[in-house]
Protein backbone atom coordinates (compact mmCIF):
# COMPACT_ATOMS: atom_id res chain seq x y z
CA UNK A 1 0.00 0.00 0.00
CA UNK A 2 1.75 3.22 -1.11
CA UNK A 3 2.36 5.93 1.53
CA UNK A 4 -0.30 8.76 1.11
CA UNK A 5 1.14 12.69 1.02
CA UNK A 6 -0.53 13.07 4.52
CA UNK A 7 0.92 9.98 5.89
CA UNK A 8 4.42 10.99 4.37
CA UNK A 9 4.00 14.93 6.69
CA UNK A 10 2.77 12.55 9.58
CA UNK A 11 6.10 10.81 9.39
CA UNK A 12 7.51 14.06 8.97
CA UNK A 13 6.25 15.53 11.87
CA UNK A 14 7.34 12.39 13.82
CA UNK A 15 11.02 13.10 12.78
CA UNK A 16 11.19 16.40 14.06
CA UNK A 17 9.35 15.57 17.23
CA UNK A 18 11.94 12.46 17.88
CA UNK A 19 14.47 15.33 17.24
CA UNK A 20 13.29 18.04 19.75
CA UNK A 21 13.09 15.19 22.61
CA UNK A 22 16.28 13.35 21.96
CA UNK A 23 18.70 14.63 20.27
CA UNK A 24 18.28 18.65 20.93
CA UNK A 25 18.84 17.81 24.76
CA UNK A 26 21.92 16.06 23.88
CA UNK A 27 23.65 18.27 21.63
CA UNK A 28 26.60 19.98 22.72
CA UNK A 29 25.68 18.48 26.32
CA UNK A 30 27.57 14.98 26.12
CA UNK A 31 29.77 13.49 28.61
CA UNK A 32 32.90 11.80 28.04
CA UNK A 33 31.45 8.41 28.60
CA UNK A 34 27.83 9.18 26.07
CA UNK A 35 30.00 8.91 23.05
CA UNK A 36 32.27 5.82 21.89
CA UNK A 37 33.30 4.55 18.93
CA UNK A 38 32.32 1.41 17.14
CA UNK A 39 34.51 -0.25 14.46
CA UNK A 40 37.60 2.85 14.58
CA UNK A 41 38.60 5.66 15.62
CA UNK A 42 36.05 7.57 13.14
CA UNK A 43 33.27 5.22 13.67
CA UNK A 44 31.05 7.09 16.69
CA UNK A 45 28.06 6.04 18.06
CA UNK A 46 26.35 8.11 21.30
CA UNK A 47 23.59 8.18 23.50
CA UNK A 48 21.70 10.45 21.57
CA UNK A 49 22.10 7.76 18.20
CA UNK A 50 20.45 5.43 20.76
CA UNK A 51 17.57 6.66 22.40
CA UNK A 52 16.84 8.69 18.51
CA UNK A 53 16.36 5.03 17.49
CA UNK A 54 13.99 3.53 20.20
CA UNK A 55 11.72 6.34 19.92
CA UNK A 56 11.75 6.12 16.13
CA UNK A 57 10.32 2.48 16.53
CA UNK A 58 8.23 3.83 18.91
CA UNK A 59 6.79 6.34 16.52
CA UNK A 60 6.88 4.41 13.06
CA UNK A 61 4.81 1.92 15.28
CA UNK A 62 1.52 4.25 15.68
CA UNK A 63 2.45 5.24 12.19
CA UNK A 64 2.94 2.37 10.23
CA UNK A 65 2.11 -0.45 12.22
CA UNK A 66 3.19 -3.94 11.44
CA UNK A 67 6.00 -2.74 9.34
CA UNK A 68 9.46 -3.87 10.67
CA UNK A 69 12.18 -0.87 11.19
CA UNK A 70 15.75 -1.82 10.62
CA UNK A 71 18.13 0.92 12.31
CA UNK A 72 21.64 1.34 12.22
CA UNK A 73 22.31 1.17 15.95
CA UNK A 74 20.58 -2.27 16.01
CA UNK A 75 21.93 -3.95 12.74
CA UNK A 76 25.37 -2.85 13.78
CA UNK A 77 24.61 -5.23 17.16
CA UNK A 78 23.20 -7.63 14.96
CA UNK A 79 24.48 -7.45 11.27
CA UNK A 80 21.77 -10.31 10.34
CA UNK A 81 19.40 -7.91 10.20
CA UNK A 82 20.40 -6.30 6.53
CA UNK A 83 19.30 -9.36 5.21
CA UNK A 84 15.92 -9.12 5.98
CA UNK A 85 15.66 -6.63 3.52
CA UNK A 86 15.69 -7.86 0.32
CA UNK A 87 13.25 -10.60 1.52
CA UNK A 88 10.88 -8.25 2.92
CA UNK A 89 7.61 -7.17 1.49
CA UNK A 90 7.97 -3.67 3.33
CA UNK A 91 10.43 -2.68 5.99
CA UNK A 92 11.72 0.54 7.50
CA UNK A 93 15.31 1.66 7.05
CA UNK A 94 16.21 4.17 9.94
CA UNK A 95 19.32 6.54 10.76
CA UNK A 96 18.80 7.88 14.09
CA UNK A 97 21.37 10.43 13.80
CA UNK A 98 23.57 10.64 10.42
CA UNK A 99 26.66 13.47 11.18
CA UNK A 100 27.20 11.63 14.63
CA UNK A 101 30.68 13.06 14.51
CA UNK A 102 29.62 16.34 13.42
CA UNK A 103 26.99 16.02 16.42
CA UNK A 104 29.67 14.62 18.69
CA UNK A 105 31.91 17.62 18.10
CA UNK A 106 29.01 19.95 18.72
CA UNK A 107 28.63 20.94 14.93
CA UNK A 108 25.33 21.91 13.95
CA UNK A 109 25.41 19.41 10.79
CA UNK A 110 23.40 16.35 11.63
CA UNK A 111 20.07 15.07 10.46
CA UNK A 112 17.21 12.17 11.02
CA UNK A 113 17.05 9.70 8.24
CA UNK A 114 14.19 7.03 6.67
CA UNK A 115 13.28 5.62 4.12
CA UNK A 116 10.82 2.94 3.14
CA UNK A 117 11.31 -0.18 1.19
CA UNK A 118 8.95 -2.08 -0.98
CA UNK A 119 9.86 -5.70 -2.19
CA UNK A 120 13.37 -4.13 -2.92
CA UNK A 121 12.23 -0.64 -4.30
CA UNK A 122 12.42 2.38 -1.73
CA UNK A 123 9.15 3.73 -2.35
CA UNK A 124 9.09 6.71 0.25
CA UNK A 125 12.28 8.59 2.05
CA UNK A 126 12.69 11.33 4.69
CA UNK A 127 15.63 13.41 5.63
CA UNK A 128 14.80 15.87 8.27
CA UNK A 129 17.23 18.84 9.33
CA UNK A 130 16.88 19.57 13.29
CA UNK A 131 18.22 23.01 12.99
CA UNK A 132 16.57 24.74 9.99
CA UNK A 133 13.31 21.93 11.75
CA UNK A 134 12.73 21.21 8.05
CA UNK A 135 12.26 17.63 6.09
CA UNK A 136 12.94 17.25 2.74
CA UNK A 137 10.30 14.11 1.49
CA UNK A 138 9.92 12.02 -1.81
CA UNK A 139 7.43 9.52 -2.86
CA UNK A 140 8.39 7.16 -5.65
CA UNK A 141 6.94 8.75 -8.80
CA UNK A 142 5.04 11.90 -6.86
CA UNK A 143 8.34 14.39 -6.48
CA UNK A 144 10.38 15.89 -3.69
CA UNK A 145 9.79 18.31 -1.35
CA UNK A 146 11.16 20.40 1.22
CA UNK A 147 8.41 20.31 4.33
CA UNK A 148 9.18 23.08 7.18
CA UNK A 149 6.93 22.92 10.42
CA UNK A 150 4.54 25.31 9.62
CA UNK A 151 3.49 23.46 6.85
CA UNK A 152 5.15 25.03 4.07
CA UNK A 153 6.32 23.10 0.90
CA UNK A 154 8.27 24.00 -1.96
CA UNK A 155 9.54 21.46 -4.74
CA UNK A 156 13.21 19.66 -5.02
CA UNK A 157 15.02 19.90 -8.08
CA UNK A 158 18.38 19.58 -8.68
CA UNK A 159 20.58 21.94 -10.53
CA UNK A 160 21.13 21.89 -14.11
CA UNK A 161 23.98 20.26 -15.35
CA UNK A 162 27.74 21.71 -16.28
CA UNK A 163 30.81 19.85 -16.99
CA UNK A 164 32.95 18.51 -13.85
CA UNK A 165 35.18 21.64 -14.21
CA UNK A 166 32.26 23.60 -12.77
CA UNK A 167 30.72 20.92 -10.73
CA UNK A 168 30.50 21.24 -6.92
CA UNK A 169 30.66 17.40 -5.61
CA UNK A 170 30.32 16.22 -1.99
CA UNK A 171 32.63 12.81 -2.04
CA UNK A 172 33.49 10.45 0.24
CA UNK A 173 36.93 8.48 -0.39
CA UNK A 174 37.07 6.84 3.58
CA UNK A 175 36.00 3.33 2.05
CA UNK A 176 37.34 3.04 -1.72
CA UNK A 177 39.95 -0.06 -2.36
CA UNK A 178 43.17 2.04 -1.45
CA UNK A 179 44.05 1.47 -5.38
CA UNK A 180 40.51 3.55 -6.42
CA UNK A 181 41.14 6.21 -3.83
CA UNK A 182 44.60 6.65 -5.40
CA UNK A 183 43.26 6.89 -8.65
CA UNK A 184 39.92 9.02 -7.84
CA UNK A 185 42.97 11.01 -5.82
CA UNK A 186 44.97 11.64 -8.52
CA UNK A 187 41.73 13.08 -10.89
CA UNK A 188 40.23 15.31 -8.07
CA UNK A 189 41.75 18.58 -10.16
CA UNK A 190 39.07 17.50 -12.95
CA UNK A 191 36.44 18.54 -10.97
CA UNK A 192 35.37 22.08 -9.69
CA UNK A 193 35.19 21.85 -6.10
CA UNK A 194 35.02 18.89 -4.11
CA UNK A 195 33.63 18.68 -0.46
CA UNK A 196 32.86 16.13 2.82
CA UNK A 197 29.99 17.54 5.12
CA UNK A 198 30.82 14.24 7.18
CA UNK A 199 26.33 14.09 6.96
CA UNK A 200 25.66 12.03 4.11
CA UNK A 201 22.13 13.30 4.67
CA UNK A 202 23.03 17.29 4.18
CA UNK A 203 25.31 16.67 0.93
CA UNK A 204 21.74 14.49 -0.49
CA UNK A 205 19.66 17.95 0.37
CA UNK A 206 22.39 19.47 -1.14
CA UNK A 207 21.91 18.20 -4.19
CA UNK A 208 18.52 17.87 -3.65
CA UNK A 209 18.07 21.51 -3.18
CA UNK A 210 20.41 22.83 -6.48
CA UNK A 211 23.31 23.86 -4.81
CA UNK A 212 25.56 20.99 -5.71
CA UNK A 213 25.61 18.79 -8.75
CA UNK A 214 26.96 15.57 -7.66
CA UNK A 215 27.72 13.29 -4.63
CA UNK A 216 29.59 10.11 -4.30
CA UNK A 217 29.90 7.20 -1.99
CA UNK A 218 31.27 3.27 -2.11
CA UNK A 219 30.32 1.75 1.38
CA UNK A 220 26.34 1.99 0.53
CA UNK A 221 24.54 1.10 3.78
CA UNK A 222 20.90 1.43 3.62
CA UNK A 223 19.84 3.93 6.45
CA UNK A 224 22.74 6.38 4.71
CA UNK A 225 21.88 5.89 0.89
CA UNK A 226 18.30 4.53 0.91
CA UNK A 227 16.90 8.25 1.75
CA UNK A 228 19.00 10.37 -0.24
CA UNK A 229 19.09 8.27 -3.32
CA UNK A 230 15.01 8.33 -3.96
CA UNK A 231 15.08 12.03 -2.34
CA UNK A 232 17.49 12.72 -5.62
CA UNK A 233 15.89 10.60 -7.93
CA UNK A 234 12.35 12.68 -7.63
CA UNK A 235 14.40 15.53 -7.77
CA UNK A 236 15.61 14.87 -11.25
CA UNK A 237 18.83 13.37 -10.63
CA UNK A 238 20.54 10.18 -12.76
CA UNK A 239 21.17 7.81 -9.38
CA UNK A 240 23.51 5.03 -10.95
CA UNK A 241 26.26 2.78 -9.06
CA UNK A 242 29.77 2.66 -10.57
CA UNK A 243 28.62 0.09 -12.95
CA UNK A 244 25.91 1.77 -14.58
CA UNK A 245 23.18 0.29 -12.17
CA UNK A 246 20.15 1.13 -10.72
CA UNK A 247 20.93 1.78 -6.91
CA UNK A 248 19.43 -1.15 -4.97
CA UNK A 249 18.85 -0.87 -1.27
CA UNK A 250 20.16 -5.04 -0.58
CA UNK A 251 23.63 -4.08 -2.19
CA UNK A 252 25.87 -2.57 0.23
CA UNK A 253 28.78 -1.22 -1.49
CA UNK A 254 30.38 -1.45 -5.44
CA UNK A 255 29.96 2.73 -5.65
CA UNK A 256 27.32 5.36 -6.19
CA UNK A 257 27.26 8.25 -8.23
CA UNK A 258 24.33 10.97 -8.73
CA UNK A 259 24.81 13.51 -10.99
CA UNK A 260 21.94 16.29 -12.37
CA UNK A 261 21.75 13.90 -15.53
CA UNK A 262 22.65 10.87 -17.11
CA UNK A 263 25.12 12.77 -19.80
CA UNK A 264 26.59 14.64 -16.64
CA UNK A 265 26.54 11.26 -14.46
CA UNK A 266 28.77 9.88 -17.58
CA UNK A 267 30.96 12.71 -17.56
CA UNK A 268 31.77 12.15 -14.34
CA UNK A 269 32.51 9.14 -13.83
CA UNK A 270 34.71 9.58 -17.14
CA UNK A 271 36.45 12.59 -15.30
CA UNK A 272 36.96 10.19 -11.77
CA UNK A 273 37.26 6.86 -12.31
CA UNK A 274 37.19 6.61 -16.62
CA UNK A 275 38.95 3.24 -18.12
CA UNK A 276 41.74 2.92 -15.26
CA UNK A 277 39.43 2.22 -12.63
CA UNK A 278 37.12 -0.48 -14.83
CA UNK A 279 39.72 -3.05 -13.41
CA UNK A 280 40.07 -1.88 -10.46
CA UNK A 281 36.20 -1.83 -9.96
CA UNK A 282 36.45 -5.84 -11.16
CA UNK A 283 38.58 -7.08 -8.36
CA UNK A 284 36.52 -5.12 -5.96
CA UNK A 285 33.88 -6.95 -6.93
CA UNK A 286 34.98 -10.32 -5.80
CA UNK A 287 35.90 -8.82 -2.22
CA UNK A 288 33.14 -9.66 0.89
CA UNK A 289 30.69 -7.28 1.05
CA UNK A 290 31.59 -4.58 3.68
CA UNK A 291 30.54 -4.97 7.44
CA UNK A 292 27.50 -3.14 8.63
CA UNK A 293 29.26 -2.18 11.65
Amino acid sequence: MPVSRAEAHAIAAMLGEVAVAELKPRFRRLAAGQVRTKTGPHDFVTDADEAAERALVGGFSRLLPGVPVIGEEAASADPGLLARIAGAERVLVVDPLDGTANFAAGLPLYCVMAALVERGAVVAAWIHDPVRADTAIALKGEGAWLADSHGHERPLRVAAPVAPSLMVAATSVRFLPPRLRALVGSRAGRIGNLVNLRCAGHEYRLLAEGHAHAVMYWRLLPWDHAPGSLIAAEAGACVRRFNGEAYDPTVHGGGLLVAPDAASWQALRDALIGPAGDAILRRAAALPAPHPR
